[in-house]
């Protein structure tokens, strides 16, 4: 058994992939008309044929029940070019208990989207700011085996 993609039931799938393009940098790799893999492995697939695979004629969003995580390592870059779209926030940006920053946002569908900085960016982080591998994964609560991995 292996997972292969997933997969996001979108109103327009052109503006959907549009959008993933503008925030991401995605493209899509496999064109199957109502259904598209983008670069990442996030496929897309269009309301009105997933309403026939599944038998119903009503599908909603907005659930605030599941989201897509990604992480960057130029954080401060990308949330920058956020500014520059036409993005709805779940919450801007936030400073979790290990240190990580991250934003949420909705896609047009209202699927939530966290972009996390990247773990190993936050430890370096941490680290060019003065403290030791000890405090730092005190701070983060990780293993010292991940502080040190971040070291090499």
């Amino acid at each position: 058994m292996k997972m292969k993609n997933p997969m996001l039931v979108v109103t327009d799938i052109d503006k959907s992939v549009e959008f993933y393009k503008k925030v991401f940098g995605f493209h899509v790799i496999m064109d199957f008309g109502a259904n598209k893999t983008l670069t990442g492995g996030l496929a897309l697939q269009s309301a009105e044929t997933y309403k026939d695979f599944i038998g119903t004629k009503e599908i909603s969003f907005g659930g605030n029940n599941f989201e897509i995580y990604f992480e960057e390592d130029d954080f401060d870059k990308f949330t920058e070019k956020l500014k520059e779209l036409d993005i709805e926030y779940v919450h801007s940006i936030i400073e979790h208990s290990w240190g990580q920053r991250v934003v949420r946002f909705y896609d047009l569908d209202k699927h939530i989207i966290e972009v996390g900085e990247n773990m190993k960016v936050v430890c370096k982080r941490f680290l060019d700011s003065g403290m030791t591998p000890e405090q730092v994964a005190e701070r983060m609560n990780v293993p010292m085996k991940f502080i040190n991995a971040c070291l090499r």
